[in-house]
């Protein structure tokens, strides 16, 4: 058990977790950084970035964040696998507690993500990242230029999601699984107003096809009121569901809204309610969701934290 008490502590290895590692370490801070069981993030399930500044040919996913892993190895960060299960923010230091191990940290840095609400389909699982099935339209629409697709779903992220690919694709099936959407009136009308939107009202998506083949041929739908399913052929499948934030452990020591994800303080993008306690990245930012804005709060939360340690003199 780990006796000694670290300067920062950051909990998660994707953009902004790697980011503000690299920061720290070069600030002579020794970070440790947890990783769990996808080191990398969701990032690591895209094929390729096309949009995060510096790779005018794209990047692979899990490529970037592996560089941007050696980097904050190279200045210092050490890693170590683990999962928070228990988080004390009542003193100082603040404990952090996973099955097998006890840290103690000056400076925390939540960047935990968020996962993708998805279907629970066995193709789906198949066919996630590469294979046509993805959650992220700003991420993946380009790569389906003048293709037909589908998006699942029925409030404001599945409208936006859909708006956005009528910029590319030829045709865009908006599959909801009841007879209007959730979605503010102003998506609604956008939607219902665009062309390129074909609505499949009441129904659910039964199977994604082509799972055999390694990408996607198409969905199968089941029309909840006439109970008859149908084939449609697309060649993406883009999940517009919601998120579900990783932030479980810290949501009785810190604010959370209706859907888990933390709250900042104040105006602060990175600021929690708890000096000394920052939170990057997808467990806060339900907005954006990029790689780029995600590795920006990393930065934030680095700065911040270096200058509130040099401010308490540890």
């Amino acid at each position: 058990m780990p006796e000694e008490i670290e300067n920062v502590l950051i909990i998660g290895t994707g953009c902004a977790g790697l980011t503000a590692a690299i920061y720290t370490a070069r600030a002579n801070l020794n970070p440790l950084v947890i990783e769990g069981s996808q080191p990398g993030g969701q990032l690591t399930t895209t094929s390729e970035v096309e949009n995060f500044p510096g790779f005018s040919k794209g990047v692979d996913g899990y490529g970037l964040t592996d560089e941007m892993r050696k980097q904050a190895k190279r200045f210092g960060a050490r890693f170590t696998q683990g999962f928070i299960k228990e988080a004390d923010f009542s003193g100082h230091p603040r404990i952090l507690k996973t099955e097998k191990e006890t840290y103690r940290a000056r400076a925390v840095i939540i960047a935990t993500g968020a996962s993708p609400r998805l279907l629970g389909l066995e193709a789906e699982k198949k066919l996630y990242g590469g294979g046509g099935v993805t959650t992220c339209a700003t991420c993946d629409g380009a790569f389906y230029r003048d293709m037909d697709v589908a998006v699942v779903g029925g409030g404001d992220s599945a409208c936006e999601e859909a708006l956005f690919l009528t910029r590319f694709c030829s045709k865009v099936y908006l599959i909801h699984r009841r007879d209007e959407l959730r979605a503010s009136q102003i998506m609604q009308d956008r939607v219902l107003a665009e062309p390129k939107i074909e609505m499949v009202w009441n129904s659910l998506v039964d199977d994604i096809l082509g799972a055999d083949q390694g990408a996607v041929s198409g969905i199968r739908v089941f029309d909840r009121v006439k109970e008859e399913k149908r084939e449609i052929s697309v060649k993406g499948v883009f999940i517009a569901i919601g998120h579900i934030p990783n932030t479980k452990p810290f949501a009785e020591a810190l604010p959370v809204d209706e859907n888990g994800y933390l709250l900042p303080e104040g105006k602060s993008q990175i600021k929690t309610k708890l000096e000394g306690i920052y939170a990057a990245g997808d467990c806060v930012d339900h907005v954006y969701r990029q790689a780029i804005t995600a590795a920006g709060m990393g930065c934030q939360a680095a700065i911040e934290a270096e200058r509130w340690l040099a401010e308490k003199s540890f």
